[in-house]
């Protein structure tokens, strides 16, 4: 296992659900935090608990990743002692709206790709060549099991995260000279703040995505995500799909 204390580690989304998890997984074993988010009181309050929990390093960007020059300024704009980035989680995604393509929003559309897609590659840019320089670092992606089938009115959703699955094995092919690893950690059925993202603060209508089976918590996933990023330096862990028990595929639930 490697030794996460000292490594400095890139979350984006974190300022809550698998973001925050994760930066609290990595903060318990003594690394130093970059976290970014657009919700600067969010990010301030997580920052404020992992200091107070973990005595953690921690610093904070306002970020908003769909902006490729405010993403390029930040990481520009990174003090020398933070610089090196060992690890870079890409998490910031989001889901809007369950419809039929031809009755689809394309503002919805738009976010979804700019977030999940174009922002994870503008934070990967800027970040991907100093790795490169130091022929070190790990970019783990935070994908869905979105990435592997689509599912009903999941159409432009589910190509965003096709589109991460596929990022992240050109990234992997890119980088085979170096000793940078890339993996996709992707998630099923996961209780956070997601559904109510997806359909806009309806928490009736969100809360209904997780009836009848126990879904995953973002410590599921911050555990995985720990796990791939320990691993010995000669071993990759690619892509993880992990899903609740009961189920099956994107489509195939068993409730109770």
């Amino acid at each position: 296992m490697l030794n996460m204390k000292n490594k400095t580690v890139f979350i984006t989304g974190a300022s809550s659900g698998f973001g925050r998890a994760i930066a609290e997984a990595f903060a318990k074993k003594g690394s130093r935090l970059i976290i970014a988010a657009r919700r600067a009181a969010k990010l301030k309050e997580t920052s404020n608990e992992l200091k107070k929990k973990f005595n953690a390093e921690v610093l904070v960007i306002t970020l908003d990743v769909r902006k490729k020059n405010e993403v390029t300024k930040a990481v520009k704009a990174l003090p020398a002692k933070w610089k090196d980035i060992d690890i870079l989680v890409n998490n910031a995604g989001l889901s809007r709206g369950l419809d039929k393509l031809q009755e689809g929003s394309i503002q919805d559309w738009d976010e979804m790709i700019d977030t999940n897609v174009k922002g994870l590659l503008y934070v990967t840019r800027a970040v991907l060549p100093q790795m490169v320089k130091r022929n070190t670092g790990h970019i783990i992606n935070i994908g869905s099991i979105a990435g592997h089938e689509v599912y009903p009115k999941g159409n432009v959703y589910c190509a965003s995260k096709h589109a991460v699955d596929a990022i992240t094995k050109g990234i992997r092919l890119d980088v085979v000279d170096t000793d940078i690893r890339v993996t996709t950690i992707d998630p099923g059925l996961a209780e956070t703040e997601f559904s109510i993202v997806r359909f806009r603060g309806n928490v009736n209508k969100a809360k209904a995505v997780y009836t009848g089976i126990e879904p995953l918590k973002p410590a599921d996933i911050a555990d995985a995500v720990i796990y791939a990023a320990s691993r010995p330096l000669n071993v990759v862990v690619a892509e993880m799909i992990i899903v609740p028990n009961k189920q099956a595929s994107g489509q195939v639930v068993h409730r109770k």
